[in-house]
């Protein structure tokens, strides 16, 4: 949703000739078809500036100002429009401005600062430092990853001071009003923040999903999330969400992304340039949450045409060419040329299946697990470095076989082929199931070439070769889907042209 209120809005509405509702209606529709268009569904799509959560805010201030936290004083300092919040002197640097005046800047962002001194709400977090800490060290995975706990730690540590809440109404029009106080504006970020109650239905019917709320956050919001939000749920009666996993930003060719660098990457023509899944594929297997990941076009041409188009399409294409498998069928697997052994280390050769297969086999039968696990926490680019590894390996297995010389008329030989063509498929069936979050359309493609129905497409009950245990296996047999052509079509190397350019 959008965050939609606030000094930044009012101001850059102004500049556009605009109202602010306008402006936000325009805005939140260019987010709205960008989530679209990326194949990112959602069960909601919140907007701060609806009724619903009007009202939630107004009851959320209700509680905090019933509950004492709240105090009417006079407040003073540097405050940042672009970042909607006061910047204490350490975070601060001095620069010059367009005309060569010096002036003072964010550290964090160069934005530039104002002296403001104005009467506002103050909300008392100094009274909350115990219970944050209390929270944290009895959480121990309430933030992560884990260098993003120990910042909010260390801000615990340093001073807490109390936090304007409010601003003057006669500067800031564009927001909620304090309720029985019509001359102060609720604080965007407080409003803000109350959007992760009003969407789950706060004040009535919120408690059937909170606490066990999972925040997404950028790190250069993390004091918001980590400390102010937090306190302001615990002030209102409310246990802080059950997790905040934060995440770092993307540079490009090293240098932050900005406008005046003329550096700024539109996913839209990315989209257009790399498909929807070969973008999204690119930036979940090489977005590292705990530190900024560098982007560059050719990255994104390399990675996507080695994994996806050469490794996975080049695999489901060679183990279901009719030359091989001209049943076109989901073949048979034999026992005996791929015997069930109880522990693969050390096996010598078993059958026809060496032990590389046996070590093989045991990896992508562990990987659903470990896919989950990785899903579960947060680290998908580890859980896409698992499933690339597997399909190297699945490569390999078909390579050091090659199927393609064996004899389907002799009897014995057509066993160990049909084996190595089952054992393929069933890596391949495992492989699409666990790409179905990141690359839904490539996914969708190749579960249908291998005839896996959409309800037997689900994570949790997907097992692996079921038949090397000795298990009915459900697709053994089967007619496989149409052949649709390449999986995933190599991408050229990229012109620049998604690099959306700005003269300075």
């Amino acid at each position: 949703g959008t965050d939609e209120h606030g000094l930044k809005i009012q101001q850059a509405a102004a500049a556009a000739g605009t109202s602010p509702p306008e402006l936000c209606e325009r805005v939140s529709g260019l987010f709205h078809r960008a989530l679209t268009q990326a194949a990112i569904s959602f069960t909601d799509f919140t907007r701060t500036s609806e009724p619903r959560h009007q009202r939630a805010v107004r009851h959320f201030w209700g509680a905090l100002r019933d509950g004492g936290a709240l105090y009417k004083g006079s407040y003073e300092g540097w405050y940042c429009t672009a970042e909607e919040c006061f910047l204490p002197e350490s975070q601060l640097a001095e620069r010059p401005d367009a005309r060569g005046r010096p002036c003072k800047v964010s550290l964090e962002t160069g934005h530039q600062v104002h002296w403001t001194k104005e009467e506002n709400y103050m909300f008392r977090l100094s009274a909350f430092r115990d219970p944050l800490r209390k929270w944290l060290r009895e959480n121990p995975r309430a933030i992560s990853p884990e260098p993003f706990y120990q910042r909010a730690l260390r801000w615990l540590e340093e001073d807490l001071p109390d936090l304007s809440v409010s601003r003057e109404r006669s500067r800031l029009q564009w927001g909620i009003p304090v309720p029985s106080d019509p001359t102060q504006t609720i604080y965007v970020w407080v409003d803000a923040l109350v959007n992760y109650l009003s969407v789950v239905g706060y004040p009535e019917t919120h408690g059937e999903w909170w606490p066990a709320a999972h925040h997404v956050v950028g790190k250069d919001i993390l004091k918001f999330h980590a400390v102010y939000w937090p306190a302001l749920l615990m002030a209102a009666g409310l246990a802080p969400p059950e997790r905040i996993f934060v995440h770092s930003h993307w540079t490009v060719r090293g240098q932050k992304m900005s406008k005046s660098l003329g550096n700024v990457i539109d996913p839209a023509a990315c989209i257009g340039e790399y498909t929807v899944d070969g973008f999204r594929y690119f930036l979940l297997r090489q977005g590292v949450p705990e530190r900024d990941c560098d982007y560059y076009d050719e990255k994104v041409v390399k990675l996507v045409n080695s994994e996806l188009a050469d490794a996975l399409g080049g695999l489901l294409n060679r183990s279901t060419a009719l030359s091989i498998n001209p049943s076109n069928t989901y073949p048979c697997f034999s026992e005996s040329c791929f015997p069930k052994i109880l522990d693969y280390r050390g096996t010598k050769a078993m059958g026809r299946a060496s032990a590389e297969d046996y070590e093989f086999v045991a990896s992508v039968a562990s990987l659903p697990l470990q896919v989950a696990s990785y899903f579960e926490g947060f680290q998908i680019y580890k859980a896409l470095e698992c499933v690339a590894l597997c399909v190297r390996q699945t490569n390999g297995f078909f390579q050091r076989h090659k199927p393609w010389k064996l004899n389907r008329k002799d009897p014995v030989e057509k066993l160990w082929l049909d084996t190595i063509i089952h054992v393929t498929l069933e890596c391949l069936r495992v492989y699409g199931t666990l790409l179905q979050p990141v690359i839904p359309h490539t996914a969708d493609k190749l579960l249908s070439r291998l005839a896996v129905e959409p309800e037997e497409r689900g994570l949790s009950g997907l097992t692996f070769l079921p038949r090397y245990d000795g298990k009915p296996c459900p697709f053994e047999g089967r007619q496989l889907g149409p052949d649709t052509g390449v999986l995933f079509h190599r991408l050229e190397k990229s012109g620049q042209h998604q690099i959306e350019t700005k003269k300075l």
